[in-house]
């Protein structure tokens, strides 16, 4: 629901928003026209959270490849 919300914030004509929420068919063949159209909807994602994770998955694969590899010298 929260996703309909936005949609009609961005859109920002008060007659189209009223008449959405009025009646669910015209939200469902309203949809299809807003697609279309690249200059209404702007995505831009936040990726830093998922950059972050990556590093300290990468960092702590890295550690563990290091004490197997050290660990092979004292196990031989």
């Amino acid at each position: 629901m929260s996703k309909k919300s936005k949609k009609q914030v961005r859109k920002g004509n008060a007659p189209t928003q009223q008449s959405e929420q009025a009646t669910p068919s015209a939200t469902v063949s309203a949809a299809p026209v807003s697609l279309g159209r690249v200059s209404d909807r702007e995505f831009n994602p936040d990726y830093s959270p998922v950059i972050k994770d990556l590093k300290r998955i990468g960092s702590l694969a890295g550690v563990f490849i290091f004490i197997l590899v050290v660990l092979s010298f004292f196990l031989r």
